[in-house]
């Protein structure tokens, strides 16, 4: 869909379009972001994304649309007068100033305002190092500090200043995949108690599910889906969508009565077909069983037939990959909580098959 619902909220957006040459960027985007709440912004690289960020920060214009913050129109408005605080990937710090320096530098440089006092900007720089975990490196270089507390730096940098709303373009990004795990609950915790609201820009799958209290999936320049992150997960709204969560085996096709058919492969549908321009069928990969070459499957569920090629350990699961007829790969996967581990024979057959009601049909 080209936009979403506007309701209230502490950022409107409507009809918002940007364009580089002959790239449409966004196409008439519309949305709402709502107060004291955490947004997951997911989209594939040049999906717009970023560039939805900046024309929100004013860093950038629009070609057309209008954005509202706190009730004010932005257009127009330069970035600094704002009020919406921005926390780049590479975190952005100054090198030759100190970790307290890099975060009262905004209350010090405040482009509209009286001076604040010092006494006023040691206070404010205090809480906010206290928040971000940050007490005993005040007096220390940027140079001299982790990534994860060069990143609560860039994040206690902006929150200092008090914006009601933060945008952040994949913080995560430059961090090692522990200290991304341990930083999404430093996130959350830092935001809930300042009780503002975050937009947080991520190509992962699994950092945006397990941020957001809602989901924006952008596609192509437009909004495929917003939604909370367990109707985009188990309900995704396009096969675009499916695509981008990396956890759907897609086939087209076209549907034929009851039947979905996607070359020489005929699936049963057994539940409601969601509309879509992009005919698809859907299945998670971890809805799959695998059985032995001959096994015919339930009365409820539909198969087909795979030549197993390779399996992938990732800790918590078993990945296995399969060719199908047509040249297709199909990916299931086994969560070792509930599933043992199958010993298969490269380049054997197996038969795949699910639940008919478990897949999702577009058409």
């Amino acid at each position: 869909m080209a936009g979403a619902s506007v309701g209230s909220g502490v950022l409107q957006i409507v009809g918002l379009s940007k364009r580089y040459g002959d790239v449409a960027a966004l196409d008439g985007i519309s949305l709402s972001i709502p107060d004291d709440g955490y947004v997951s912004l997911l989209g594939a690289s040049g999906s717009g994304k970023t560039t939805l960020l900046r024309l929100i920060a004013g860093f950038e214009d629009p070609d057309a649309g209008a954005i509202s913050f706190a009730g004010r129109p932005m257009i127009g408005v330069p970035a600094y007068e704002r009020g919406i605080g921005f926390v780049f990937q590479n975190f952005a710090l100054f090198p030759h100033l100190s970790v307290y320096e890099n975060i009262a530098f905004g209350l010090k440089n405040r482009a509209s305002g009286a001076p604040l006092a010092q006494g006023e900007v040691r206070d404010r720089v205090r809480k906010m190092v206290e928040l971000t975990g940050l007490s005993g490196l005040e007096g220390r270089g940027v140079a001299q500090i982790s990534g994860g507390q060069r990143q609560r730096v860039a994040l206690a940098r902006t929150l200092v200043t008090e914006p009601k709303l933060v945008l952040l373009d994949e913080p995560l990004g430059a961090l090692d995949a522990n200290l991304r795990t341990r930083m999404r609950d430093e996130l959350r915790r830092i935001r809930e108690r300042l009780g503002v609201t975050f937009l947080h820009v991520t190509g992962s799958e699994a950092e945006a599910l397990a941020m957001g209290d809602r989901v924006i999936v952008l596609d192509r320049g437009r909004i495929a889906q917003f939604s909370s992150p367990d109707d985009v997960f188990n309900r995704p709204a396009t096969p675009s969508v499916a695509k981008s969560l990396n956890c759907y085996n897609l086939f087209g096709g076209h549907i034929d009565a009851d039947l979905f058919t996607a070359g020489d492969h005929r699936f049963r549908i057994a539940s409601a077909v969601h509309s879509s321009a992009e005919p698809a069928y859907a299945i998670r990969q971890d809805m799959i069983l695998i059985h032995g070459a001959d096994a015919e499957p339930d009365a409820d569920e539909v198969s087909i037939s795979g030549r197993f090629l390779a399996s992938e350990y990732t800790g918590a699961a078993m990945m296995y990959f399969f060719e199908v007829p047509g040249g297709s790969i199909v990916e299931v996967e086994n969560h070792l909580s509930h599933r043992t581990v199958q010993d298969l024979a490269v380049n054997a057959n197996y038969t795949l098959s699910w639940k008919a009601g478990h897949a999702l049909v577009f058409g």
